[in-house]
């Protein structure tokens, strides 16, 4: 008998991923590139009129919490070229977590 998830008989562990992959790797650098938005235009607004020692500490912020979700994601992208890509980890799953909520903090705190 045919395993309906595999199409072997035998049960075997095949894989076939269709374009799933595909997408998840598009999905993630859109992800990414939205994240490099926010952070540019955060830097922008937190120097905007004038350097100062908070507005610079913001646009620091702002960069070093983009370079966190960009390993993420980088390392993300390149999991996927696997037969079967590993899961994310949840150390990995933490930090893009931590890092979407810290964007959107930076987003409040330059809008007061």
């Amino acid at each position: 008998m045919t395993s309906p998830r595999t199409g072997t008989a035998d049960g075997a562990d095949a894989r076939d991923p269709g374009l799933q992959p595909e997408r998840t790797r598009l999905a993630w650098r859109r992800t990414t590139l939205s994240a490099t938005v926010c952070a540019v235009l955060a830097g922008k607004q937190a120097i905007h009129g004038g350097a100062t020692a908070s507005g610079l500490v913001a646009a620091c912020l702002s960069a070093l919490v983009w370079i966190g979700f960009l390993a993420v994601a980088h390392g993300r992208i390149q999991s996927l070229g696997a037969a079967r890509p590993a899961q994310l980890s949840h150390r990995r799953a933490l930090l893009a977590a931590a890092c979407t909520i810290a964007f959107a903090g930076f987003a409040v705190a330059v809008v007061l």
